[in-house]
């Protein structure tokens, strides 16, 4: 299959490794001319760790130019943080053909950024976007071209915009991840299965002075402890309330199964959280203001889940308050600054309304 990777980071470098490992045509974007002229004369190899050995991935094609990376893709995966979500999505929008599929692993909602971004475009492509809950490998980069991934997801609960596309872009997308995509509903479904706004907001808020003062803290490992564990199975239960009231039911993918040795196995499988711990590689700098997993996970991520327990009637007091706290450990009201239905431009739709534009996509 022809599959475009979009981004430099973690994910994307994962992800375009993995993808030509398993015999794909994989073309990397990323806007970085410098690091791409770099990568060419590296012969477009990413050497990919992992528990068998190293492995030289061979891409078919790296480069900044959006239009080469994409023409003709059937797949197009964006593993990009959803801070970086709004300029790609515009970077994306007129390159996009009909029967493309964009997957945003995980998305927090980023498919409508990317559809509208398209609607907006002018382009009328039937494009399907879909989203995940994770992405789909615990991953460090350890140089410029070499990735170590830690644990491949075996199960991507996974939503699609417009619902009408789900059959096709369901198709795709599991042929990249065989055996491990599993339709969860709509596009919203799927930005409401993101663990990450439910694992890291207790994690880097609670941690925050250990944070500042040592060099290299590891918050999955010293940094979650049972008053931590407590405080994210409450958050968690939040956004699982939200999405019963919005009318999506189980499988909810409960993060406490992510540590669990026993039950349900959760998106990574089972004894996830014990192999990233030994791996040493999120033992690391964080820096509270500029880390991912508040600007991303606490800004984004909560405001995005309590503007829809507002459209749900669902109060969402813990994810009110870490929004609060991460934002003035930040200097910025983060229900302002991050992403809520309002902000989309959906916050004057009703429960019915959403899910028709849901199911139907943009007009």
């Amino acid at each position: 299959m022809k599959i475009a990777v979009l981004g430099g980071g973690n994910g994307s470098f994962a992800a375009a490794g993995d993808m030509a490992l398993a015999g794909h045509e994989v073309r990397l974007w990323r806007r970085d001319a410098a690091a791409v002229e770099a990568h060419r004369k590296a012969s477009g190899i990413i050497t990919v760790k992992d528990f068998r050995g190293r492995h030289a991935a061979k891409l078919a094609l790296v480069t900044n130019d959006m239009d080469d990376a994409v023409r003709h893709a059937e797949l197009i995966l964006c593993p990009t943080p959803a801070t970086a979500q709004p300029d790609i999505a515009r970077a994306l929008a007129p390159h996009l053909a009909d029967g493309q599929v964009v997957f945003l692993p995980p998305g927090t909602f980023g498919s409508y950024i990317f559809a509208k971004a398209t609607h907006d475009a002018g382009n009328r492509a039937d494009v399907a976007y879909a989203e995940t809950g994770t992405l789909p490998w615990l991953t460090r980069k350890h140089g410029p071209f070499e990735v170590a991934i830690t644990i491949r997801a075996k199960r991507l609960p996974t939503g699609v915009l417009p619902l009408r596309l789900k059959v096709h872009a369901l198709g795709i997308v599991g042929r990249a991840f065989p055996g491990a995509i599993e339709d969860c509903g709509d596009a919203l479904s799927g930005a409401l299965m993101n663990a990450g706004p439910i694992i890291h907001p207790p994690l880097i808020v609670m941690n925050a002075a250990p944070l500042e003062h040592f060099s290299r803290w590891d918050i999955h490992k010293e940094g979650t402890q049972p008053a931590v564990r407590r405080v994210t199975d409450t958050l968690d239960a939040e956004r699982i309330a939200v999405r019963e009231a919005l009318g999506y039911g189980a499988p909810h993918f409960p993060l406490a199964d992510h540590y669990a040795r026993a039950g349900e196995e959760w998106m990574y499988g089972r004894g996830s959280h014990d192999r990233l711990t030994d791996s040493g590689d999120w033992r690391e700098h964080i820096v509270l203001r500029e880390h991912r997993y508040m600007l991303e996970d606490v800004r984004i991520g909560l405001s995005f889940l309590v503007s829809c327990g507002e459209l749900a009637g669902v109060p969402t007091p813990l994810a009110r308050a870490f929004l609060a706290i991460g934002g003035a450990v930040c200097g910025e009201d983060f229900m302002q600054t991050g992403r809520t239905l309002k902000s989309l431009g959906l916050g004057g739709l009703n429960k019915n309304q959403l899910k028709d534009l849901l199911a139907e996509g943009l007009p």
